[in-house]
């Protein structure tokens, strides 16, 4: 099959289309035929090398670990799914990835597309949708009436953040550019803060969760934010002052993203009644250059919502 892979670490030119056979399918797996897969800055930070401690594979090495398609073979053990269903999911993080025309999952992770969603819809949402939602509720314990403030709201991660806290009853503040307010809004957010006018830690004070996907500045100025002995600090970015937190007895966590078809299953179910939405900034076609363009758009930080491949239909 055809895949867009790197056979060493570095920069997007080591990306090149390249036929690669994937591994045999063990009883618990299905293939998948892919309709859509998307980007996530774990994609690119693979690619320059940076994860390469935690994952020590050998190349080459397909990137992306989002997936739409339909199944085309099952596993002797397989019993819930069958050849033909419409699927969708975050599969195990190996060296054999999405951006490919095939792709291996176990059946466990696997939630079934809703009608009204297209592949591109149900793309984009695994990888984000999933840490949102642990984020949010599995590590910072979110209840209804709570504030939470989401950082970068018009962010992948950010769009669905804003939409299940919303589902949730908690009151959502989030920090955007002006240009992205109306949307941000639109999806739930009840007050969207400019983050080129204002300095978010002036103006809030009292913050029960704090969701992190910047670090940095941003995280260090978030812990004067949130209440104190209550307040929980969640970031996908590591925690840099574990002080400043104990010092204000504040939870301060950093999470790393626990694949999971059952919460998967759970999002698609408020896809399915439109609770909650994709938001698709660009879409680009499945070959060298629409991968290569995908990833300069994501490395800028500045695409709205989800980049999305897609394939040949």
């Amino acid at each position: 099959m055809k895949a867009v892979v790197i056979n060493q670490y570095g920069s997007k030119d080591e990306l090149i289309e390249q036929e690669v056979t994937l591994p045999e399918l063990t009883e618990n797996q299905v293939l998948v035929k892919e309709h859509a897969t998307s980007i996530n800055p774990i994609d690119w930070k693979l690619r320059e090398g940076y994860l390469k401690q935690m994952f020590d594979w050998p190349f080459p090495i397909i990137l992306g670990w989002d997936v739409a398609g339909v199944i085309t073979e099952v596993g002797s053990g397989v019993t819930d799914w069958k050849v033909g269903d419409k699927v969708f999911a975050r599969p195990e993080t190996t060296r054999f990835g999405t951006y490919a025309e095939e792709t291996i999952v176990d059946d466990h992770l696997l939630a079934k597309i809703p009608e009204n969603i297209s592949f591109e819809e149900a793309a984009a949402v695994p990888l984000a949708g999933l840490t949102a939602l642990q984020a949010l509720f599995d590590h910072g314990k979110l209840q209804k009436g709570e504030k939470v403030l989401i950082h970068a709201g018009a962010g992948g991660v950010g769009t669905y953040a804003i939409q299940l806290a919303k589902q949730a009853g908690a009151y959502v503040i989030t920090t955007a550019s002006e240009k992205n307010h109306e949307l941000l809004k639109k999806l739930g957010a009840d007050e969207v803060i400019d983050y080129h006018t204002t300095n978010f830690a002036e103006v809030l004070s009292d913050i029960d969760v704090v969701f992190d996907t910047m670090g940095g500045e941003i995280q260090k100025a978030s812990f004067s934010v949130l209440k104190p002995n209550t307040g929980r600090l969640i970031s996908i970015v590591g925690i840099a002052d574990e002080e400043v937190a104990k010092e204000k007895n504040i939870k301060a966590e950093s999470i790393w993203l626990q694949t999971n078809g059952k919460q998967l299953q759970e999002i698609a179910e408020l896809m399915a009644s439109g609770k909650v939405v994709s938001v698709i900034g660009e879409v680009f076609p499945f070959s060298r250059q629409g991968v290569y363009d995908a990833h300069a758009l994501s490395e800028t930080h500045h695409a709205v919502g989800k980049i999305v491949i897609k394939m040949a239909d």
